[in-house]
């Protein structure tokens, strides 16, 4: 806390001088970043694979690229972006501008998640960076040589008064809070979110919270199995299953749970081969405390139908299949970072809705079907309610730039990705450029007040669109 009110001190001197609010600034530091990330690929590879045992082929693809893609979109933007936009006038207001305009917050606070340690601190960055504020950044402490790496790469490449990397721990993070940001971006699991909000409550500090939770995937019986199973297991077992957006749960039809194990037995053989612990595409548990978690709950619920082994000494657990699996089993109780994935079965769609408002809403829903007579995806889209939602496929809906992301309710709140990175780090001021015209009109509204006054006011106003009301006369 004492090395980030010293930080914190430096931004705001920084973005009170007005350094970051020109276009070509912003432009610079996006160019900085993605020059970042290229110079230094193999060492996010080696970082990450040392933290999380992550493939080279998901570090370029889920990390690296991903955030090029957030600061390209946002360079070929910008100066879109930050241009006033023109709002509606009314006859009161024909000869004068009514404008909203995007402001910057100031200095914004970013914690990114273990299980995506680039992209949840890079890819909100890029947003501050378009909004034109400063950023004091903190990775999360579980990946430590992720963290390291931002925090000795960073100075290198960016505004070394504008934006700034501390290396916390969770439970520094109320004392840095209560420091006092103009926003925070929390990314990580509820219980770590809610206590990220109530700080920043008592500083009145807006917030926006991308939280964990189970991500329900309704599995009908008209589907292409084969398909099905290669998205739900890439999904699923990507980075070990350690994922905000992976699918948490599958609801499949009951006439289809036979062969829809089955052919997750397949699929796992395909990807990771008859020993996924040799496999060099296959990650371990970020350390032992997940591990140990993950490992007592995948021994308390259901029966395990394709994997199962632990490896202590390795943080290994293997890609496991559950099935008989009861809605009070620990693995339903709570979210699951892990290669482990439930099979629960319902008899059609509108029992997995059912079941799916039963609990908090997720962060995704996920839904295949390809019957075109009872479009089950539609309906479990328009009854259910989650941050998001994709059919016939699952996390790619979390990954697009032209997409919001975002959770509501217990998943969290607020949204980024692209324009709605900038307009979260931005405030929507409205403008009213005023002359001192039709004084002759507007005197109506003076005291002393008078009944005649109020007459024609009223007479005024029914003569204009309900929309415009009384500002037509104001």
């Amino acid at each position: 806390p004492p090395e980030c009110l010293n930080l914190l001190r430096r931004a705001r001197l920084a973005f009170r001088a007005g350094r970051t609010l020109k276009e070509s600034f912003r432009q610079f530091q996006l160019d900085a970043v993605v020059r970042m990330l290229e110079e230094h690929e193999c060492d996010f590879v080696d970082a990450l694979g040392r933290d999380l045992h992550k493939p080279r082929f998901e570090t370029v693809v889920a990390e690296l690229t991903l955030v090029k893609n957030e600061a390209f979109h946002a360079i070929n933007n910008l100066k879109r972006w930050m241009q006033p936009q023109p709002a509606e006038r009314n006859l009161s207001t024909t000869l004068d501008e009514c404008l909203v305009i995007s402001e910057p917050l100031g200095v914004v606070f970013i914690r990114g998640t273990w299980c995506s340690p680039v992209q949840m601190c890079l890819v909100p960055l890029v947003g501050a960076i378009a909004a034109g504020n400063c950023a004091i950044i903190s990775p999360s402490d579980c990946t430590t040589h992720t963290a390291e790496l931002l925090h000795r790469l960073v100075p290198f490449y960016l505004d070394n008064e504008c934006f700034h990397v501390i290396l916390a721990g969770l439970s520094d993070l109320p004392e840095i809070l209560d420091l006092k940001f103009d926003h925070i971006f929390f990314t990580g699991s509820r219980e770590d979110g809610s206590k990220v909000a109530l700080a920043a409550a008592r500083t009145f500090t807006p917030v926006t919270l991308i939280l964990g939770g189970k991500n329900p995937c309704y599995v009908d019986q008209h589907c292409d199995i084969a398909t099905t199973v290669q998205r739900i297991a890439w999904a699923r077992f990507h980075n070990a299953g350690q994922s905000l957006v992976a699918p948490g749960y599958i609801l499949c039809h009951v006439d289809v749970k036979a062969r829809l194990v089955q052919a997750l037995k397949c699929c796992l053989m395909q990807f990771y081969g008859p020993d996924p612990r040799e496999s060099r595409s296959f990650g371990r548990m970020v350390n032992m405390e997940i591990f140990n978690r993950m490992r007592d709950v995948l021994w308390r619920s259901g029966k395990v139908a394709v994997g199962g082994q632990v490896i202590e000494a390795e943080k290994y657990i293997a890609p496991t299949i559950l099935t008989e699996v009861t809605e009070s089993d620990p693995i339903m109780q709570q979210e699951v970072f892990g290669p482990v994935l439930p099979v629960l079965t319902v008899d059609g769609v509108d029992e997995a809705i059912t079941f799916i408002n039963k609990q908090e809403k997720p962060l995704c829903v996920y839904a295949y079907s390809t019957n075109s007579k009872v479009d089950g995806n539609t309906k479990l889209m328009s009854e259910t309610s989650s941050g998001s939602f994709c059919s016939n496929d699952c996390a790619l809906q979390s990954l697009m730039v032209a997409l919001p992301f975002g959770g509501v309710g217990a998943s969290g709140m607020g949204s980024f990705h692209g324009r709605y990175s900038f307009d979260t780090f931005s405030h929507r001021k409205s403008c009213l450029l005023r002359g001192t015209r039709f004084e002759c009109v507007t005197f109506l509204r003076y005291p002393p007040y008078e009944d005649r006054n109020l007459s024609l006011m009223t007479w005024a106003s029914t003569l204009s669109q309900r929309s415009q009301g009384w500002c037509q006369i104001l």
